[in-house]
């Protein structure tokens, strides 16, 4: 079943607070708290809605968030990097993008010194060929600020 205009406001007002009741959706929706909750489970059937998440501040939990491009050797396919990837409990998301680099890495990491030790770890590997980190100072997401005003 495609997706319509209510799909598309459910997925809205959940992406601003996922744990939103289906009752407070099917009134800004216009519909029954059952409609709006089978609406979800085929969104979430379908692989629309992947999951749902905790947005944690990181500063705050004393952690810190890292982007590393990712330059691999010629003849290696990006993808490759991703069995390296699932490895490393750092690394959140790896992005196989268009251009140079390769691909990008986004860490989470206790302090400078973890993340440093986790970077040279993924440069020791045989198909990488160079690294740039650049350490996140601040977040600005639509989302989470959008759930939490």
């Amino acid at each position: 079943m495609p997706m319509d205009e209510v799909d598309r406001k459910i997925l809205g007002m959940l992406r601003g607070n996922a744990r939103m009741p289906a009752s407070e959706i099917a009134r800004e929706v216009g519909l029954s708290g059952a409609s709006v909750a089978r609406r979800i489970e085929r969104l979430e059937a379908n692989g629309t809605i992947r999951g749902y998440v905790t947005v944690i501040d990181d500063a705050t939990a004393g952690e810190l968030d890292a982007f590393t491009e990712i330059r691999l050797r010629s003849g290696v396919e990006a993808r490759e990097f991703e069995e390296i990837a699932k490895e490393v409990s750092e690394i959140q998301q790896y992005y196989t993008i268009a251009g140079d680099p390769d691909g990008l890495v986004r860490f989470r990491a206790r302090n400078v010194d973890h993340l440093q030790q986790v970077v040279n770890s993924i440069r020791k590997t045989p198909i990488v060929a160079g690294t740039k980190t650049l350490i996140v100072m601040s977040v600005w997401d639509r989302n989470v600020l959008d759930s939490l005003s």
